[in-house]
């Protein structure tokens, strides 16, 4: 990114091919909707390229990119109506699971993604986005400080809480479909 700043704007296509899918995945998880990923991505970059003469390079870059991206989707979330949480791919996720596990296994499976998936849309989005963070994009609670602006102990709180929040809800969903089955 330091090359980007001085000028050698080239660089910039390393930088998208090394960050874009890690972004999308990011943003894809905060908001539900492939398609508008795709154009949430697109504009982070071009941030980057627009806002190049921030980066100072004391931090790392995957900090200051997510910083970036979380603006854009704040900004995003603020000009339209909020989408009502993360949708999953189901499917997609219970076809990972595949793999010779017989049928009444892989539909169980498959509910508890759903439930999971509901768990998550309850989250506040503050929580919803520590645990994206550090549980799909694999960031350090050092990172995710740097990007929220706070400490890393204020971080660990946050996901421990997250968490707790999740369970509850996924507990609670299981509990009434398992009401319904009755």
């Amino acid at each position: 990114m330091l090359r980007v700043k001085a000028g050698d704007l080239d660089k910039m296509g390393l930088l998208f091919e090394r960050y874009h899918r890690p972004l999308f995945a990011f943003l894809y998880h905060m908001t539900g909707q492939a398609h508008a990923c795709e154009d949430l991505v697109q504009n982070v970059f071009y941030r980057m390229l627009k806002y190049r003469h921030t980066f100072n390079g004391d931090g790392e870059f995957r900090t200051w990119m997510y910083h970036l991206a979380r603006n854009i989707l704040n900004d995003s979330f603020r000009q339209q109506e909020r989408w009502g949480g993360p949708k999953y791919d189901i499917a997609e996720l219970a076809e990972k699971l595949g793999g010779g596990v017989a049928a009444d296994e892989q539909l169980e499976k498959k509910q508890e993604l759903e439930a999971l998936q509901d768990a998550m849309a309850k989250l506040s989005p503050e929580h919803r986005e520590v645990l994206i963070m550090s549980r799909y994009q694999e960031l350090k609670y050092e990172e995710i400080a740097k990007i929220l602006n706070t400490t890393e102990g204020a971080i660990k709180v946050r996901v421990h809480r997250a968490l707790g929040e999740l369970k509850k809800n996924y507990l609670h969903i299981e509990k009434g479909s398992k009401a319904h089955e009755l």
